[in-house]
């Protein structure tokens, strides 16, 4: 896996409008507090010292805490809530409006701001922190997000995994452990006991890259039909 850059990692979600009538499923709203808690060692790596039973996943991984409060305060377009992405990867939730993305024959949608001629693309084991998107909000996103309206791909991604976890990483430094980096952390490394987990990464394993007006024109029909 080709670790992400912490500049990839903490790019606004793709669909982050700055916009009051459109606020991702993924963004973090300004009431959704992190709560406290503190960083130990414990066995090959970090724990909280306070650790309850749903602090990790089911690899072990520990994860970031963070408030669950959608819709209450303002929307802060530049963050990515920590649970509401890692869930939208696991259930391939658009990460926009929070439904299901469109899946098809050819694959699960994705959006990603990329030159279709560059070579970060087409490097095997593409990785992104970006959940799928569905055809309504992938149309949207192209017309209004700045990030987008420079350059983007749509992507039908017919096998992909997740591969990792993107985070803060930690060592070991007198009483308490000390973050040193934020960077992505494949599964299988021995970094893994040592990272606070933020978001999941998915590997792209075969797709296509497509028109996203043929999808739209295309998912029209299907509605119509």
């Amino acid at each position: 896996m080709t670790d992400l850059s912490a500049a990839e990692a903490e790019r606004s979600p793709l669909g982050a409008f700055p916009r009051p009538d459109i606020v991702p499923y993924i963004a973090f709203w300004s009431s959704e507090h992190r709560p406290p808690g503190v960083v130990i060692v414990k066995g090959p790596g970090i724990a909280y010292a306070d650790e309850g039973p749903y602090e990790r996943d089911d690899l072990g991984v520990l994860w970031k805490r963070v408030g669950w409060s959608p819709g209450k305060g303002r929307p802060e377009f530049g963050r990515v809530h920590f649970l509401r992405q890692r869930r939208a990867m696991r259930k391939l939730l658009c990460q926009i409006c929070g439904g299901p993305s469109d899946r098809t024959g050819e694959g699960t949608l994705w959006l990603v701001g990329e030159d279709v001629d560059g070579p970060e693309l087409w490097e095997p084991g593409y990785v992104t922190t970006h959940p799928p998107v569905c055809v309504p909000c992938a149309v949207t996103s192209v017309k209004v997000c700045p990030h987008l309206r420079e350059r983007y791909v749509a992507l039908r991604v017919r096998t992909f995994v997740p591969t990792g976890v993107h985070g803060a990483l930690y060592r070991p430094g007198g009483a308490f452990p000390v973050a040193y980096d934020a960077d992505g952390v494949p599964f299988e490394s021995w970094q893994l006991g040592w990272v606070l987990a933020a978001q999941l990464i998915m590997e792209f394993h075969e797709f296509t890259v497509v028109d996203l007006e043929a999808e739209h024109a295309t998912y029209l029909k299907r509605v119509e039909a």
